[in-house]
């Protein structure tokens, strides 16, 4: 919708689901548009926010407060060393965008399913999408599929003299575990990865930037924790 406004246009909305328009006047987004916010009394919603690429300290906070912290008693049970490295993972999506993506906001917001026992949370930017990032930065030709496929494995990075690249291959770890879902939207490539394995598709049109959708299953009865977390006392 920034699109629009950023070209001086008008954004009204003639119809909005009665249920649909519950969560965004709850999540905070249509107060973007002049509408009141509603109290989210069942803590369902994770406020979306458009941010500003120079504003990752705020998203880091943010995540900590509206998705870990918010939902702990929803989500599986982790350590602080699990908690800790979660957040880094979905911080490094943040600071991909903020660095490569050339893009003017960044959107984050998320959603808690009680009766699907999922949690939704999703970043998204409106930049040049992973395979022109990719492409120029390695002189190569990757179609949008090979270019998320690229992304998505452990230590891939396209940031030069900085270590990285551990974010989406750590949250698709965790993900497996939990038999959740991650999904990413660029360009015309679309990726999924769920307890039915790896899927990557093509899309007739073309998104411009990238979408980054985690889902985390709430019906997990696991325990998470780093290997060198393990107390010998938790085991007799």
């Amino acid at each position: 919708l920034d699109t629009f406004t950023f070209k001086i246009n008008d954004i009204h909305f003639d119809y909005i689901s009665k249920s649909i328009e519950a969560i965004l006047l709850k999540n905070d987004f249509l107060t973007y548009y002049g509408r009141q916010r509603v109290w989210d009394t069942y803590n369902t919603t994770i406020k979306f926010q458009k941010l500003k690429p120079t504003d990752g300290k705020y998203f880091k906070n943010y995540v900590i407060n509206e998705l870990i912290e918010g939902h702990m008693s929803d989500l599986p049970r982790m350590s602080q060393g699990v908690k800790e490295k979660i957040i880094e993972a979905i911080y490094e999506i943040f600071v991909n965008a903020q660095i490569h993506s050339e893009t003017e906001a960044i959107y984050t917001c998320g959603q808690f399913f009680p009766n699907k026992n999922v949690i939704e949370f999703t970043i998204v930017d409106a930049g040049v999408g992973f395979k022109n990032r990719i492409n120029k930065r390695f002189n190569s030709n990757l179609d949008a599929m090979q270019a998320i496929k690229w992304a998505v494995e452990d230590k891939k990075t396209t940031k030069k003299d900085i270590s990285g690249g551990i974010g989406l291959a750590l949250l698709r770890e965790f993900i497996e575990k939990n038999k959740g879902k991650m999904q990413i939207v660029s360009n015309d490539g679309f990726y999924e990865f769920g307890c039915q394995g790896e899927s990557l598709q093509q899309f007739c049109g073309q998104y411009p930037g990238t979408i980054v959708n985690l889902q985390f299953r709430t019906d997990d009865s696991g325990s998470y924790s780093l290997g060198k977390e393990i107390n010998i006392n938790d085991i007799f």
